[in-house]
Parts: structure tokens; C-alpha cells; sequence
């Protein structure tokens, strides 16, 4: 059984799981097809293969997952250095994330009519994969900055335009996204972090009485109300948040959701729900002091979706669960808790 996320000062991952969920992101980072990609075409010269487009980021499916796939790879390699998938870790980085690739890459995204390409999911990925080699002192940090600072680029932009938050709960979801981007930018970009905590502060400071009971959508893969539970407790004081989220999220009706047919590929979104909840309960629990009275169940609930999720993440289906292994990894060793 996992200890509570909020409590762990070493990964609960044991490193035979860590193999297992790495494969997964190995398996995918250099297989192109089947593919979905959303590519604005500007003229015949446009239609070309993914690996031509995006050249780090071709596989897996879609960009998003691919970039989420290395950034996987990146958060084993770093916790589990001496273990033989740490070594094919590396060498699937190195192999896609190059000069050349990035700067590719780079082109893609700031072309014209894509402005709106992968925001904010896998533009919040990237900044994630990027703080990861740099924390790890990663030679592809340097190599990554262009696009990285492309993906910063276009959500400073965006964000100071953008007058509602986007509550759904897949991609276009503001709270996932803006929690992602602000552990970066705590981390690497203090501007841009005052930029996120300004926006979450507009966004969400005030709002109350989430409905979390109209939870889940069929398809969603992110809880809405969760997400930007999770998002206030990085950006309000400590003596501030257990109010606020009284206010907002009185009760927690949720429980462990079962997918009926994994190998449809938005259905088992709900696989991922359960991960994404784990992971969001546990960071909303580590925010709350020690002796509150809603600590311990919240934490208890976290465990509950970790345990359901964990145990979907079979690689059984390619195109439900591709993507899997990375919310298993970012659950697992509670990346985005202090």
C-alpha cells in the first residue's frame, strides 16, 4: 500500500514499478503511428509525416503525450539513477531531444496559425519537462531553453487575454495547466510565476460552492473542481487556504471510477481521472495543517483513487493508455508537492 503522498520524503515508487511504467513511455516516444495530430496546414508544403513536423515530439500518439512520455522518462532517470532503465531513459532522451529537433520544433510552434497549438496542456508539459532536466543539471536543459521559452512565451502572451477560465475537465482545462506552469516558474521564472499566481488570484480567488457532485464528465481525465483546489493551495497563504477551500469544495463526493471499455481511448480518460485525483487530493491534504479535522480523509480519498489508478495502468491498450504511465510516475513519487 502507498504511505500518504503528503508524508513521503522518498519516492513510494519501488523501482520494478518504475521500470514497468517507463516501458511504457519507451514502447511510445519512437513509434509514429497510429497518430492524432492537430496540425493547421498553410499550404501543400505542410503535409508531411509527424517525425517531419515535430521531430522531438512525433510519438505516443500526440504531441502532448509524447512530451509527457519523455518527460516520464526524465523523472525516472533522476530518482533512480542506478537502475538499468535509467540508462535506456537517457538514451531515448538523447536520441529526440537535440539541437536540431528543437529548433525544429521551436519553428513548428511559433509558425503561423498556431498560436493555439497544445495550450495549455502540452505547453504546461514541456515547462514541466524542462524544470525536470534542469533540476536533474540535465546537458538537454540548455538544449530544450528554445522551446521552452517559446512555451512561456505564449502563455504570457494568452494569459493576460484571456478574461474566464477554461473549467473543463480534459485539455483546454486553466487550473491543470496553470499548477504545472507555476511549479516551473517558482523554480526558473519569477516574472512569469507573479504572471500565473496574478491570473489564479483573478481567476478563482473568490469563488465558492464548487459542483462537485456534477463530476465527472465521461470523458474527463481532470476534475475541475480538484484542479483548482490544487492550483489555490500553491498560490494563497498558508493561513489562508483551509477557508478558502471550505468555501469552495464543503464536501468531497467523490469515489474511485471504473472505466467500461479500456480500449477506447476517451473512455478510459476516466483511468487517468482516477490518477489525477489522486494526485490532487494529496496536494490539497499536504496544504492543510496537520491536526485538520479534514486532512486525514482527504488523504484517505487520495489513496483510494491511487490505488484504482495504479492498477489500470496495464499497457494493454495502446491508444487508452499510452499516456498512463506519466500521471502513474507524477502520482507516485508526488511530483508537485513540497
Amino acid at each position: 500500500m502507498l504511505p500518504h503522498l503528503a508524508l513521503l520524503l522518498v519516492p513510494a515508487l519501488e523501482p520494478a514499478d518504475a521500470a514497468r511504467f517507463a516501458s511504457l513511455a519507451l514502447d511510445c516516444v519512437h513509434r509514429e503511428y497510429p497518430n492524432k495530430i492537430a496540425h493547421v496546414m498553410n499550404s501543400d508544403a505542410d503535409a508531411k509525416p509527424p517525425r517531419d513536423l515535430t521531430p522531438a515530439f512525433y510519438g505516443c500518439y500526440d504531441w502532448h503525450s509524447s512530451v509527457h512520455g519523455h518527460w516520464l522518462l526524465a523523472r525516472v532517470a533522476r530518482l533512480y539513477p542506478k537502475e538499468p532503465v535509467a540508462a535506456k531513459a537517457l538514451a531515448a532522451l538523447s536520441r529526440n531531444i537535440t539541437p536540431a529537433n528543437i529548433e525544429k520544433e521551436t519553428a513548428y510552434i511559433e509558425g503561423p496559425g498556431r498560436a493555439t497549438f497544445e495550450r495549455p496542456y502540452g505547453l504546461a508539459w514541456l515547462l514541466a519537462l524542462a524544470q525536470e532536466l534542469r533540476e536533474t543539471k540535465s546537458p538537454l536543459a540548455e538544449i530544450i531553453r528554445p522551446l521552452e521559452r517559446a512555451a512561456v512565451a505564449r502563455f504570457s502572451t494568452w494569459l493576460p487575454k484571456l478574461s474566464h477560465p477554461v473549467r473543463s475537465g480534459e485539455h483546454s482545462q486553466t487550473a491543470f495547466a496553470l499548477g504545472l506552469a507555476l511549479d516551473y516558474a517558482d523554480a526558473a521564472d519569477p516574472q512569469f510565476a507573479a504572471l500565473i499566481r496574478a491570473c489564479a488570484r483573478q481567476f478563482y480567488s473568490r469563488d465558492k460552492s464548487c459542483p462537485a457532485s456534477y463530476e465527472p464528465s465521461g470523458e474527463d481525465f481532470l476534475s475541475p473542481c480538484l484542479a483548482e483546489a490544487d492550483l489555490m493551495r500553491r498560490v494563497l497563504p498558508a493561513e489562508e487556504y483551509p477557508a478558502w477551500l471550505d468555501a469552495f469544495l464543503p464536501q468531497l463526493p467523490y469515489s474511485p471510477l471504473t472505466v467500461t471499455d479500456p480500449s477506447d481511448g476517451k473512455l478510459a480518460h476516466l483511468d487517468g481521472l482516477n490518477l489525477s485525483r489522486a494526485w490532487m487530493l494529496a496536494g490539497i491534504g499536504s496544504a492543510l495543517p496537520d491536526r485538520h479535522p479534514r486532512r486525514a480523509p482527504i488523504l484517505a480519498l487520495a489513496e483510494a483513487h491511487g490505488k484504482a489508478g495504479l492498477a489500470s495502468v496495464t499497457g494493454k491498450h495502446y491508444e487508452g493508455g499510452h499516456w498512463l504511465g506519466s500521471f502513474a510516475v507524477y502520482y507516485a513519487t508526488g511530483r508537485g508537492i513540497k
